[in-house]
């Protein structure tokens, strides 16, 4: 699939067509089959109908819920606190985007009632906070952004991880780089230095990455390199920025910058007016993360466990977007008192039911319906 054709599919390069994304949304929900059976298997499949209006209801006391975390889910987040206050106007949803490595020690220490994260927990922190679960709530994607003089915004640039490693280790330095011709024929690459651009604090993003990198060039991005922190290799020229807003503003401020960011920001990028990569996945094909291509992705991962703990990295389906994820509601399953454990339990349960609404806003893809099952069963277990 060339650049061409990759911008063709996406539909009139994005640009302000929030509109289009929600209705694909709608249409991606409704239209495409189930693809298996059984819990943990994948489908996209709609809720059953009535399933939001059986959601439980939060306690007729006052209560404010504290999250942070995830900056890629922020957006989200955004739109849910005044809708869910709007619904049950006894609770107040209090959000700071901040995280994912932040979200998780938050919900750990008890500093936030809901964790936002765009990583699952690891086993060392599993084994450290047994209480602590992760919740999908939505689908999300990451998407690599650039600033290249000369190449038009809407060229979507094609790259793959063994390039975008090698970028990032500092062995690809300007951008008319043989590797970088040879993955897009015929565009007229500047010698512009390559700016890499990284967020420089604990952030599910870098893990998303990181993990495509690793997964795409093993050998050449080693998996000590997979986390929401790494070691950056020594990189002359490389920035650091804090917040998915600081990678978008990096990237406008550097040319030939290029960093990567959520979905969630996609206008954002749009208005800074910066490249979005076709990327490359696992069959060959470079595709952008349409609703279509993040349904190919979740359709090729059939076997989710009952913790949900699973990568959607490099997904093998030929048309599959390949940074794909759950976005995560990291969540203390021991809570300091009934109310507080009812709260939460009638808010997660509404986020990933009348919750879907917003979804389309953010660019975001709803859970398939045996997700959400699997999602209500680690709900089930907040008490307190």
């Amino acid at each position: 699939m060339n650049a061409g054709k990759a911008q063709s599919a996406f539909g009139r390069s994005r640009a302000g067509s929030r509109a289009a994304a929600v209705a694909a949304v709608a249409a991606a929900a409704v239209v495409l089959a189930a693809c298996g059976s059984g819990p943990g298997a994948l489908s996209s499949d709609v809720l059953p109908a009535g399933a939001a209006a059986a959601s439980p209801a939060p306690a007729s006391v006052s209560q404010t819920l504290e999250e942070t975390g995830s900056s890629l889910m922020a957006p989200l987040f955004a739109l849910w606190a005044p809708a869910y206050h709007a619904r049950f106007s006894q609770v107040t949803l209090h959000t700071e985007s901040s995280s994912s490595g932040e979200g998780i020690s938050s919900a750990a220490a008890g500093k936030a009632d809901i964790g936002a994260s765009d990583a699952f927990l690891s086993p060392a922190t599993l084994a450290k906070y047994s209480h602590l679960v992760n919740i999908p709530l939505a689908v999300a994607a990451l998407m690599v952004v650039y600033h290249v003089p000369g190449i038009s915004s809407s060229a979507h640039l094609r790259l793959d991880g063994r390039v975008l490693g090698r970028i990032f280790t500092g062995k690809i330095t300007r951008w008319d780089d043989p590797a970088i011709a040879a993955l897009n024929p015929g565009a007229k690459l500047p010698g512009a230095a390559i700016v890499p651009v990284h967020r420089a604090d604990s952030s599910g993003s870098t893990f998303l990455f990181t993990s495509y990198l690793n997964a795409q060039d093993p050998s050449g991005w080693n998996s000590s390199l997979i986390g929401t922190t790494v070691a950056w290799p020594r990189r002359p020229g490389a920035l650091g920025a804090t917040g998915s807003d600081a990678i978008i503003s990096s990237v406008k401020s550097a040319p030939g910058a290029i960093g990567y960011v959520g979905v969630s920001y996609l206008s954002q990028v749009i208005n800074a007016t910066e490249g979005e990569a076709a990327l490359g996945n696992s069959a060959g094909s470079f595709v952008l993360p349409t609703a279509r291509a993040i349904q190919a992705a979740l359709a090729s991962f059939t076997n989710t466990p009952a913790s949900e703990t699973i990568s959607l990295i490099n997904g093998s389906a030929a048309q599959a977007y390949p940074i794909v994820n759950y976005e995560y509601a990291v969540v203390n399953t021991s809570q300091p008192s009934a109310t507080r454990a009812q709260d939460l339990r009638a808010f997660l349960t509404w986020a990933v039911t009348s919750g879907r609404e917003q979804l389309g806003q953010v660019n975001f893809q709803p859970l398939p319906s045996s997700i959400v099952t699997l999602s209500d069963a680690q709900i089930a277990k907040i008490r307190g």
